[in-house]
């Protein structure tokens, strides 16, 4: 679902639109997609819930985040939830799928936050989505018992009931309630005040000679490997390029199922492959045989 050149409005309506899926049509659409990689279903079960995607987004305007760009992260969670989705587990699909919305919208808020990482482990975003609302509840319950708390003695409560760190707590109200300054801003004094502090930044990317030899020997590692392929036959190139070179390697019930084959010949035919490639690959070069070695 194309999100860039629609309004919020736009994609809220559409959203309700969507038709309601029952359970079993909702195993049957995941089924479809597990095992058969059917797109029609999935863009279907995605359609289906993204008003649940749109309704989590919401909740984080807040944050100064455009809506527009937490609905597509949303949906880029939804989409991850549909991916992984195990329909026999016995789980709604909504239920399974807040988690990922939830995950996906927050890394995006606080990449977005601030140019410095705000954090990444739980208790950091723990304390990034719920540090100001426990501050302003405990400064409510000690100001209605009397008992109003200094600075450390919030901090120290916030610690307790958010489950952190009290290091954890200065930090982040620290990163919270500091700003970030542009890089292209002169310095103020020092040696050469006109330069942009941007000048002082060390580029940490790879030398150009660095980029060039690597370049240099992907190229070779790629002729190898087309020769070593060479050397297989057909149903061995197949079984060795859905295995080891697909992004998402297939499994081998699922491409004995294909053949007709059993898992254990496809495990065979993989392991003879393989024999075939690095005896093909050992009479290359002495490089390659030290490589092997």
């Amino acid at each position: 679902m194309a999100l860039d050149h629609m309004s919020d409005d736009r994609l809220a309506r559409q959203a309700m639109r969507a038709e309601l899926l029952d359970a079993e049509t909702e195993i049957e659409l995941a089924r479809a997609w597990r095992d058969r990689r059917d797109e029609a279903a999935l863009h279907r079960l995605v359609t289906a819930y993204m008003r649940l995607a749109i309704s989590m987004a919401s909740k984080y305007r807040r944050y100064g985040a455009p809506m527009n760009d937490l609905i597509q992260e949303a949906g880029l969670g939804l989409m991850k939830a549909a991916d992984r989705f195990d329909p026999d587990r016995g789980v709604r699909f909504s239920t399974y799928a807040v988690w990922w919305i939830k995950a996906s919208v927050q890394e995006f808020v606080m990449r977005n936050w601030s140019m410095v990482r705000t954090g990444s482990t739980s208790g950091q975003k723990s304390l990034f989505f719920n540090m100001r609302r426990v501050q302003a509840q405990l400064e409510r319950e000690a100001a209605a018992a009397g008992t109003p708390l200094d600075g450390h003695q919030l901090r120290q409560a916030i610690a307790l009931e958010l489950g952190v760190t009290l290091a954890e707590v200065e930090m982040m109200e620290g990163r919270l309630s500091g700003s970030d300054l542009s890089l292209h801003a002169p310095q103020s004094g020092g040696a050469e005040p006109g330069r942009d502090w941007i000048e002082t930044i060390e580029d940490e990317g790879p030398a150009t000679a660095q980029i060039v030899e690597e370049a240099h020997d992907a190229a070779r590692l790629r002729g190898w490997l087309g020769t070593a392929m060479e050397a297989l036959s057909e149903r061995e190139r197949f079984i060795v390029s859905e295995r080891k070179l697909r992004d998402v390697p297939r499994t081998l019930e699922d491409l004995g199922a294909e053949l007709g084959l059993s898992k254990e010949r496809i495990r065979q035919l993989e392991a003879q492959a393989f024999g075939k490639m690095r005896r093909a690959l050992e009479d290359q070069s002495d490089e390659v045989h030290l490589l092997l070695q």
